[in-house]
């Protein structure tokens, strides 16, 4: 018999008074089962993904503490128009952080050669002390990697080689990606250069242009800059970029993606004008809500899509042979390709400190937070 373990867990309720509460509640995690593991979380990214459930549709600006200690708890409020949208989860305290690693230290009989590995997890509810999982839904890291190589196994690197896996199925060679400095923007990059895949980047400054220039992009664009509308139509028209991810979600970005394949493509017509415009599809996924307002699209012709991708969609569609040859590469290219750079390293009590959510609710680009709950 294996002792019962005692701990916290991270918690997202919503009232029905418009209030988002965040919490640490006590969790008890009893013996595992057949199949089944115990892993100590020492490492869970906080994602964009995650802030969904997280903050909801909170408002940031009324982030604020209330109690202290053990009863210390997040508050924010969240505008009347907004409620509606999350009212199928007010009044359910809900477990937080879809992904993360840790040491395995508990195990049912036919799991015992877990024993003491460091493993990534995607079950959910990784915002917590302790996390019983299905033995096998949890991947051994490679030997000499840590929790923290471990913490974004999931989320983003699969959602980096999702992207190219559409690419190719889809018929493009080439695509175009916004918010391009982030830690999956990162990852992108590096998957293209390797695999020689043209790549358009929309980043928000010339740092992050810099940056991404010094790893190696031909073309880094920064959206802020007067000229942008036509760089942009130039890298997609160097590069034949005609299908685009855009993490931003509200307002023009994916408009201007498809605009600027238009004219691209238009340098290549027979006839000067076309009332219809091009022939060639071009298509923008949506996978983001960086900006959380409405996706506006101006008409750009006839020959365009605008859909929404989300990885646990691909990962049902695609085939088990697509989605091992994908998991390999992540495992083997672990410390270099899919490594990710955390802004800080946070405790599950820091996580409810105000100013610490104002920081990592502001989502910002290369911004990347990571929750300790050893800590």
């Amino acid at each position: 018999m294996q002792e019962m373990l005692e701990g916290q867990a991270l918690r997202s309720l919503i009232t029905a008074d418009g209030q988002l509460r965040l919490s640490l509640e006590p969790i008890t995690i009893d013996e595992p089962g057949p199949g089944e593991v115990v892993v100590r979380v020492e490492a869970a990214p906080i994602n964009p993904s995650d802030l969904g459930l997280l903050m909801g549709p909170a408002d940031g600006a009324t982030l604020r503490n209330e109690g202290s200690g053990d009863t210390l708890t997040l508050v924010a409020d969240i505008p009347p128009d907004r409620l509606a949208s999350v009212s199928g989860r007010i009044g359910q305290p809900l477990a937080l952080g879809n992904e993360g690693a840790g040491t395995v230290v508990q195990t049912g009989a036919d799991a015992q050669h877990l024993l003491g590995r460091t493993v990534g997890g995607a079950g959910g509810g990784m915002y917590a002390t302790f996390r019983k999982l299905p033995a096998a839904s949890v991947i051994p890291l490679p030997d000499g990697a840590r929790a923290d190589d471990g913490a974004s196994l999931f989320v983003n690197p699969r959602t980096a080689l999702g992207f190219v896996e559409t690419m190719r199925a889809e018929g493009h060679g080439a695509l175009v990606h916004s918010a391009a400095a982030s830690n999956l923007g990162q990852m992108l990059l590096r998957i293209c250069l390797a695999d020689g895949i043209p790549i358009v980047n929309i980043v928000r400054s010339e740092a992050q242009v810099t940056l991404l220039r010094g790893m190696g992009a031909t073309h880094a664009i920064d959206s802020s800059k007067a000229d942008y509308r036509e760089r942009l139509i130039d890298a997609i028209a160097d590069t034949g970029a005609m299908i685009g991810f855009d993490a931003v979600g509200g307002g023009r970005t994916a408009s201007q993606m498809l605009e600027a394949m238009e004219a691209a493509a238009s340098r290549k017509l027979d006839n000067a004008y076309n009332r219809y415009g091009s022939g060639v599809m071009k298509q923008v996924y949506i996978y983001g809500t960086l900006d959380a307002g409405p996706t506006i699209i101006d008409r750009i012709g006839y020959s365009w899509k605008v859909d929404g991708w989300l990885l646990t969609n691909f990962m049902q569609k695609a085939g088990a042979g697509t989605l091992a040859r994908m998991g390999q590469r992540v495992l083997d290219e672990l410390t270099t390709t899919f490594a990710s750079r955390y802004t800080a390293r946070i405790s599950l009590v820091d996580a409810l400190k105000a100013d610490v959510a104002k920081a990592y609710e502001r989502k910002g680009t290369g911004a990347k937070y990571l929750i300790d709950p050893s800590l």
